[in-house]
């Protein structure tokens, strides 16, 4: 199986995808350390600064000697040169917070998985012809589950991901995939700044393990 087809398995099995970013290089790999051992074996990394790509590269090389079966994608990313980069430092999948057709055909180029963010039918359909498979919902507190309530069975091949304000807390959660979600993209809500800040790399285990029950008992 490639690993377009793996990935495409494992983010709905998976159900969450837990997405972060600091410029410290040793916190960066320690909060992976942290949502592996919680059982996660993917995970979005932002491209959100000066030292991203630099700590992408760090990252890499702990999953492919540490951390057996950990997927790395990397998030933000808006132009094809930038995806093209992350590609060639090892990326396993490319997330943009917008439908970029540059990254669209850099990822096609490599065979790999592409989510593109969208916001409104047209992008949907816009994305699905460029042959995207998953759909970001970007920001998802804007759009709600509602949306998706309403435009889902327009693409019933398609799969879709809320990211942005997706709170941890059962409710929230429940009301995404009743929707029709295949996953939860969730970013400051599970991992803040704070507990970034304070390096509890415990706490964010802890509450990575709470999130995947939480998804488990409202799938």
């Amino acid at each position: 199986m490639d690993k377009k087809t793996e990935l495409l398995k494992l983010i709905p099995e998976q159900g969450i995808l837990p997405l972060y970013f600091t410029k410290d290089t040793e916190v960066s790999i320690s909060v992976l350390k942290a949502l592996y051992n919680a059982g996660i074996r993917a995970v979005e990394y932002t491209n959100r600064g000066e030292a991203a790509l630099q700590n992408f590269k760090k990252m890499r090389e702990v999953c492919d000697s540490e951390l057996k079966g950990m997927y790395l994608g990397v998030g933000t990313i808006k132009d094809g040169a930038m995806a093209q980069r992350f590609i060639d430092a090892g990326a396993d999948y490319i997330i943009s917070p917008g439908l970029v057709e540059s990254v669209a055909e850099v990822a096609d180029k490599n065979n790999m998985l592409w989510i593109p963010g969208c916001m409104t039918p047209s992008e949907i359909i816009r994305a699905e012809t460029l042959g995207a498979k998953v759909i970001k919902l970007f920001p998802g507190n804007i759009l709600g589950p509602g949306f998706l309530s309403a435009v889902k069975e327009l693409f019933p091949n398609l799969l879709f991901m809320p990211t942005g304000g997706v709170d941890l807390d059962k409710e929230n959660i429940a009301g995404w995939f009743k929707a029709g979600v295949c996953a939860v993209g969730m970013g400051s809500k599970l991992i803040s700044k704070q507990l970034l800040e304070q390096k509890d790399y415990a706490k964010i285990e802890e509450l990575t393990k709470q999130a995947m029950e939480i998804v488990k008992s409202v799938k």
